[in-house]
């Protein structure tokens, strides 16, 4: 494969389509115009290792049926939408007045993990890449998988990467558990080794073409070309270790074949956790999403339009139906904090013990479309958990919701002393 030279945008878009999340930078000594992308992979400690997931929905929750009642604290009476998580009351903590002072609706729900909306986020040192796969980054070759992220249907572009690209959800159960417990036989092997092996070659090409670019560089611009040189020895290496796990066996469950399904509906929700529960526990990964995107179709609750019943303009019948599908994903939420629960992790701990769990969303209240006081709940993570926690404000200024994302990745164990808007660290998960 030919890989001109002088075309940044066809490399790009060469190793866009061959899986290879990674931008060209921009040499304004050529004037060409691209990102850079910068991967980082630290060390991982050797101990009981700790996990990180993160649900969402595109729609939020009503803030009236969400929010508890009162100034917070341990003793706080739990609001109706989360009844269904009660079992768990002492593990896991409510957060109210919490945004990224976003604006926008639908257009920021993106934004929820990241803080950032994706027009702004060439802003920002590490662009628009969500906690979820800042995490995966740190996680490396540990795991067969670095992340996976599910959902039902398209999802909501919960997941994005260093290189501003949004990661599509595994919405089918029978593919989800191929891919985490079910051999390829020899020939399909020695497909993902050719797959790899041209992904290589593209790298090879481009780190070819970067010796000849380097010459029409300036100093500022040969300075950006070594950092982008750096990120492609990363993917390399990436490679490298993907070919490591393609011939080791995957773990074996007590857990028939997921058939596939002719269609994708809410029901098949408690499945795609299970599945998620199953990945943790076998350390295929140690960071999972899920996510519920706009619309969905339902099997067994007779419900009008997700979206519609999101309008609801508090009419009492709506808020009734809506309520019936908020307590739903609740309910899940609780079955699957159940399962890590029973999943013992080593130490004397369970999976639970060690996975930080967060629910929410990037709406806010999608009746009138805000992003302000975003729901969220984060689970588990062996956290001295707080109850209802009413975030304070200081000088007219609330703390940004990154500073709670800030503090579960150091929390994780990444290195780091900032993330998307956050101005320091989180202090309510101590």
């Amino acid at each position: 494969m030919m890989i001109p030279s002088n075309s940044p945008l066809s490399r790009r878009g060469v190793l866009r389509g061959l899986g290879v999340s990674l931008s060209v930078p921009v040499f304004e000594s050529l004037g060409a115009k691209g990102a850079l992308a910068e991967v980082v992979q630290p060390e991982v400690a050797a101990e009981v290792p700790r996990r990180l997931v993160c649900m969402a929905n595109h729609l939020g929750f009503y803030h009236g049926n969400f929010f508890p009642k009162g100034e917070g604290g341990l003793d706080y009476e739990l609001s109706p939408t989360l009844q269904p998580l009660a079992p768990h009351k002492k593990d896991f903590t409510v957060f109210s007045n919490m945004d990224d002072g976003l604006n926008g609706g639908h257009a920021c729900v993106h934004a929820f993990l990241s803080g950032i909306r994706t027009e702004e986020a060439g802003g920002f040192p590490d662009k628009n890449i969500t906690i979820d796969q800042r995490a995966a980054e740190h996680v490396g070759s540990h795991t067969r998988y670095r992340s996976i992220t599910a959902g039902i249907d398209q999802g909501t572009k919960l997941c994005w990467n260093r290189s501003g690209i949004a990661i599509p959800p595994i919405n089918n159960p029978a593919r989800l558990f191929d891919a985490l417990f079910v051999d390829g036989d020899a020939a399909a092997q020695e497909k993902e080794r050719r797959r790899l092996s041209m992904r290589a070659s593209v790298l090879d090409a481009l780190n070819g073409s970067a010796k000849k670019l380097s010459g029409s560089l300036n100093q500022a611009d040969k300075d950006k070309l070594d950092q982008y040189l750096t990120s492609v020895r990363e993917v390399e290496q990436t490679l490298q270790m993907s070919q490591e796990w393609l011939g080791k066996p995957k773990p074996q469950v007590d857990m028939k074949r997921v058939a596939e399904a002719e269609r994708m509906h809410l029901e098949i929700m408690p499945l795609m956790l299970r599945l998620l529960a199953l990945a943790l526990q076998t350390d295929s990964t140690r960071v999972t999403t899920f996510e519920l995107p706009l619309g969905f179709a339902t099997v067994e609750l007779d419900l009008g339009s997700y979206h519609g019943l999101s309008h609801h303009g508090k009419h009492p019948e709506r808020l009734d139906e809506l309520f019936v599908v908020e307590t739903y994903f609740m309910k899940q939420f609780s079955k699957f904090m159940d399962l890590l629960k029973e999943m013992p992790a080593g130490n004397g701990s369970s999976v639970f013990d060690q996975t930080a769990i967060v629910i929410g969303s990037g709406m806010g209240n999608a009746s009138s479309h805000h992003n302000r006081d975003l729901p969220v709940v984060v689970a588990g993570g062996g956290f001295q958990h707080k109850g209802h926690y009413i975030a304070p404000e200081e000088d007219h200024k609330r703390v940004p919701l990154s500073n709670l994302w800030l503090s579960l990745l150091q929390w994780f164990g990444v290195e780091t002393d900032s993330f998307g808007r956050s101005t320091g660290a989180f202090d309510a998960l101590a």
